[in-house]
């Protein structure tokens, strides 16, 4: 079974609430059909199809060897897309982008101001200089990135990447994709 096949197996809303409860041990179906309000039979049979698949053994316990298995087939972890790190960057600078990105988004606010300049500045070229935008504007463009959305425009204002008056934001530093800073 591969990952892929697996989330189909389990989009049963049955076979997902006898998972759950496997993974706290063996499966009390009679108790989990009156928990659930569910037909007992279909609950017996949905565990039957879990046994059969080898996620739970005899008892309807969860097989994690199994999951394991699952777990070893879930592709790498992915790397920084191209689009993060191209630009007017370093090799220090593409590093750190290449650290704290996975795809297209932000893992982790650096706590160390260095690398939290860095990837200010990449977050910063995502707004055009001469153009004014509105807070929610800004606050979308983030959110793509990072859950965070509100400290990353707070630290980019902060840091003198944005200027913010009147609830307006413009660009006001880091660089131009020529290489040249925009103060």
């Amino acid at each position: 079974m591969t990952p892929t096949d697996f989330l189909r197996f389990v989009m049963d809303p049955d076979r997902l609430a006898l998972l759950g409860a496997a993974v706290r041990g063996p499966v009390d179906v009679d108790g989990l059909a009156a928990q659930l309000q569910a037909d007992r039979k279909k609950l017996w049979k949905a565990l039957v199809v879990l046994r059969d698949a080898g996620l739970v053994d005899d008892r309807g316990q969860l097989d994690r060897a199994a999951f394991a298995v699952l777990g070893s087939q879930l592709p790498a972890d992915e790397a920084a897309s191209a689009e993060i790190v191209a630009g007017p960057w370093s090799a220090d600078e593409a590093g750190i982008l290449a650290t704290f990105f996975k795809g297209a988004r932000l893992t982790a606010i650096p706590s160390v101001r260095s690398k939290r300049l860095v990837i200010l500045e990449r977050l910063a070229q995502e707004f055009e200089p001469g153009v004014r935008y509105d807070e929610r504007s800004v606050s979308f463009t983030l959110q793509l990135f990072h859950p965070d959305f509100a400290a990353l425009r707070r630290y980019l204002v902060d840091e003198g990447f944005l200027t913010r008056a009147d609830g307006v934001y413009w660009r006001s530093g880091g660089r131009f994709l020529d290489g040249v800073g925009a103060d």
